[in-house]
C-alpha cells in the first residue's frame, strides 16, 4: 500500500520578479561572513542567521537580537525560496519520497528512511547522471544538469519542514546520504559545501559520520577528496571485482578502474572506528555467485572495509532481476569467512520506486 499526494505551493517565497538575490543557503558561514565584512554590517549576523533557520529550523526572517541595518540587508539580497515539492510518495514502511520542482522546472527525487522512529535522508546531487550504470535507474536518464548548493541544502530543509508537520512525533533525521540522483563527486564543489554547511556547529550540527557520500568510482573527484572535502565518511558501489563485469554495470570501470579507485578510497577514512563501505549489488545470475563473492573477498580481505549487501531493486525497462534471500544469504557467508564486517541491506519504499537505484525523474 502507499499514498500519493500532489502538492500546491512552495517551501519559503520565491524573490520577486525583476530582483535579483542571491539564496541564503548557498553560503557557508565564512562566506556569510565575508558578505556581511563587505557591506560593512555587524559581525553578529551571520552566525544569528545560522542559528535561526538551521538551527531552529525557522522560516520567518530573523528579528531576534539581528541589528535592524542587517535585517534590511538580508530583505534587500537574500532570498529564503526551497525547492517547490511537487509530489509525495509514503509507503507501508513510513519511506516518504520527493519530488521536488526546481527554478528552472526540472524535477528531482529524495528519500526519507526510517530507522527506529528517526530518518536517514537520500540526496540527490544532479538532475539525472551522467555515470551511465546499468542497473541504476537514473542512469537512464542522462545527466541534465549539477545541482547548485542551494538546492541540495533545500531538499534536506523541505523534507524537515514536512515531516515536522506530518510526524511531529518523530521528525528526527540524523544521517544525510548522497546517495539519490547523479554522481556527487562529479559535482564536487556544491555537494563539498553542502557538508561544510550541515557540520557548521552554528546550523545543524551534524557529526561528520552522519554524512555518506556514495561514488561509482568517479576518480577525478576522490583525488580531490583528501585535501578538500570534510571528514566524512565515504561509499564506494563496488558490485563486483571482475573487470568484465563491472565495466558492463558501472562504464567509467573502464576509464577509472577499481583498483585505482580503491587505492584512493582507502586512504581516507581517519581513526581506528572510520571505514570505506562498499556497496554490493547483487543481480542474480550475474554476479551473485560463490565466485564472485571469493573474489569479492580476497579483493578487501585485510582492508580497512565494511559490506553493504543490496539485492537488486527492479525498475521498469530492467535487464536485471532481484535474487532469491537465500542466494543472498550464502554469499554473506562466504564473505563473513574473509573476516570482512557485512551486512545485508533491507529494502525499503521499493513499492514507491524509493530503493536504491529507483530513482528516476525522465
Amino acid at each position: 500500500m502507499s499514498l500519493l499526494l500532489r502538492i500546491q505551493g512552495k517551501c519559503g517565497t520565491k524573490p520577486p520578479m525583476g530582483i535579483k538575490k542571491r539564496s541564503f543557503y548557498q553560503f557557508t558561514l565564512t562566506e556569510l561572513q565575508e558578505l556581511f565584512a563587505e557591506n560593512s554590517l555587524p559581525s553578529s549576523g551571520p552566525a544569528l542567521l545560522f542559528n535561526w533557520h538551521y538551527k531552529k529550523r525557522m522560516i520567518a526572517p530573523c528579528e531576534t537580537d539581528l541589528a535592524k541595518v542587517s535585517r534590511a540587508f538580508v530583505a534587500d539580497h537574500l532570498d529564503f525560496y526551497l525547492p517547490e515539492i511537487d509530489l509525495i510518495q509514503e509507503s507501508a514502511d513510513k519511506t516518504v519520497k520527493f519530488l521536488f520542482k526546481l527554478h528552472d522546472n526540472l524535477k528531482v527525487e529524495s528519500v526519507l528512511i526510517p530507522f527506529n522512529n528517526k530518518y536517514t535522508i537520500c540526496l540527490s546531487s544532479q538532475v539525472g547522471c551522467a555515470m551511465k550504470c546499468s542497473f541504476c535507474f537514473t542512469g537512464t536518464q542522462g545527466l541534465k544538469r549539477h545541482l547548485q548548493t542551494e538546492e541540495i541544502i533545500g531538499q534536506f530543509l523541505a523534507a524537515q519542514r514536512w515531516l515536522t508537520q506530518n510526524r511531529p512525533k518523530d521528525d528526527k533525521i540524523l544521517n544525510i546520504v548522497f546517495m539519490g540522483q547523479g554522481e556527487p563527486l562529479h559535482n564536487f564543489d556544491a555537494v563539498k559545501k553542502a557538508c561544510e554547511i550541515f557540520l557548521n556547529k552554528n546550523g545543524l550540527c551534524l557529526a561528520p559520520h552522519k554524512i555518506t557520500i556514495s561514488t561509482a568510482g568517479y576518480l577525478p573527484g576522490l583525488e580531490r577528496w583528501k585535501n578538500e572535502m570534510p571528514k566524512v565518511n565515504i561509499a564506494v558501489s563496488l558490485h563486483s571485482t571482475i573487470k568484465e563485469k563491472r565495466d558492463k554495470l558501472i562504464p567509467i570501470n573502464q576509464r577509472y578502474p577499481i583498483e585505482d579507485v580503491v587505492r584512493f578510497a582507502q586512504d581516507i577514512p581517519e581513526g581506528r572506528t572510520r571505514f570505506v563501505t562498499y556497496e554490493y549489488l547483487l543481480i542474480k545470475d550475474f554476479n551473485d555467485s560463490p565466485e564472485d563473492a571469493h573474489a569479492t573477498g580476497r579483493f578487501l580481505e585485510g582492508k580497512n572495509a565494511y559490506i553493504n549487501l543490496i539485492p537488486f531493486n527492479p525498475f521498469p525497462g530492467a535487464d536485471y532481476q532481484r535474487p532469491q534471500m537465500q542466494e543472498v544469504e550464502s554469499f554473506k557467508s562466504i564473505l563473513d569467512a574473509y573476516k570482512i564486517p557485512t551486512l545485508i541491506r533491507k529494502t525499503k519504499g521499493d513499492e514507491i520506486l524509493a530503493a536504491c537505484g529507483q530513482l528516476n525523474t525522465k
